[in-house]
């Protein structure tokens, strides 16, 4: 019981504000308070959580959490299938990678089993940081021979043009979420030596313009600020033996009035091609702060209504 309420019973307030519910202890039961659905839920949880203790398979607090995620988003989810099956937990570097939610793990399937990848969805999704993954893992088993970072250098109301230094030095700020997705997975000396011998590869998508990328990972992060024709440029430059995960948030577009996004444009032209897979993302796929995972709601809700915003 311990493990499963978690230290001062914080998987239980974990659920309750997940699942709208009130939950308290009385003697050895849980009662459960809220919308029969949701109470059900509750119910799910528990039982299958407890049978996997049961069993003797360890589970940590995260691993408890996950599984609330899953249940919540999920009526017919089976947690022992999803923490139990073959090739579920990944090693990336010195991080263990295990997917949060239903979609994180099509997500992770769908880079496994296509050479083009698109992931679309709000901020917190992991789209970045599970495709970063994928990539050391792939490069670490010799499955490709280097990894390309590229993003699209658009400001979002900044302007950094003043700051001193070269092109590189410019970019930098805007390729930093890339470098710390790297280091999170990779020790810090030995992210610098693949990065000083060219193997890992951080660049603005401008310096993609004439390449052809063979035997790479090759991932595009915060595709919607691409313009049509930088779309089309990187999504041509992928050669031999390559694989390509393209990650974006529509809502989040920082593009100059007028312009089409490329992500929004190529998810209406490319996204039918046979060997590309598109995983759309959602709130409910949200793995930081649970505050997080409302803010996206009230947004979308927002956009909905047509509420202005300024």
């Amino acid at each position: 019981m311990g493990a499963l309420f978690g230290p001062y019973d914080e998987n239980l307030r974990h659920v309750e504000a997940l699942l709208n519910v009130r939950i308290r202890t009385q003697g050895h039961d849980l009662v459960v308070d809220g919308h029969p659905r949701d109470t059900a839920r509750v119910e799910q949880w528990v039982g299958q959580v407890s049978g996997l203790l049961d069993e003797g398979h360890p589970l940590s607090d995260t691993d408890i959490k996950t599984a609330a995620q899953l249940v919540s988003s999920h009526d017919t989810v089976d947690l022992q299938e999803h923490f139990l099956k073959d090739g579920q937990m990944r090693q990336a570097g010195r991080k263990r990678i295990m997917a949060k939610s239903a979609n994180q793990r099509l997500y992770l399937d769908a880079i496994e089993q296509h050479d083009i990848v698109f992931g679309v969805g709000p901020a917190g999704t992991g789209k970045t940081y599970l495709a970063m993954a994928q990539a050391v893992t792939a490069l670490l088993a010799k499955k490709v021979s280097r990894i390309i970072l590229a993003r699209p250098a658009v400001e979002a109301g900044e302007k950094l043009g003043f700051l001193p230094g070269d092109l590189q030095e410019k970019v930098n700020p805007y390729l930093r979420p890339l470098y710390d997705a790297l280091y999170d997975m990779l020790e810090v000396e030995r992210a610098e030596r693949l990065l000083e011998r060219g193997t890992i590869e951080v660049a603005p998508i401008a310096f993609m313009r004439g390449r052809t990328l063979n035997d790479a990972f090759v991932i595009l992060d915060e595709a919607q600020n691409t313009t049509v024709e930088q779309m089309k440029m990187f999504l041509t430059r992928l050669g031999f033996g390559s694989k390509a995960v393209v990650t974006g948030d529509i809502t989040q577009i920082d593009l100059p009035t007028g312009r089409t996004s490329g992500l929004v444009d190529a998810l209406k032209i490319v996204s039918g091609i046979e060997g590309i897979a598109v995983v759309r993302f959602d709130d409910r796929d949200v793995v930081r702060h649970r505050l997080v995972q409302a803010i996206v709601k009230a947004y979308e809700a927002a956009g909905a209504q047509g509420a202005p915003r300024g």
